[in-house]
């Protein structure tokens, strides 16, 4: 895996995304072999991580000692402009404006 694709993982896992779930039901035939009689597919809502939000901030342009001393206003319009840039990038991405 490179940069790249760690970084637009990393995206999608820290704004939420939607996947397939599916789950299938076999029986088996007179042979024996599995013959598929049900299948399932339901949207999963993944909600964003914020171990993975927290990751961008710490990875921002802030150092540690900036945010330290940033008040908790401060601190939440941080994660705003961040949230507000990850949606940005991630519009970006899925209109192919790597």
């Amino acid at each position: 895996m490179d940069r790249e694709e760690i970084k637009k993982a990393l995206l999608k896992k820290a704004l939420g995304y939607e996947s397939d779930e599916i789950v299938e039901e076999y029986t088996a035939d007179e042979n024996g072999k599995p013959v598929l009689c049900k299948r399932k597919i339901t949207k999963k809502s993944n909600p964003p991580d914020l171990n993975a939000l927290r990751f961008l901030i710490e990875e921002s342009h802030l150092s540690d000692d900036e945010i330290s001393k940033m008040t908790d206003k401060q601190l939440l319009a941080e994660k705003e402009r961040l949230l507000k840039l990850l949606k940005e990038k991630e519009k970006e991405n899925e209109n192919g404006d790597l």
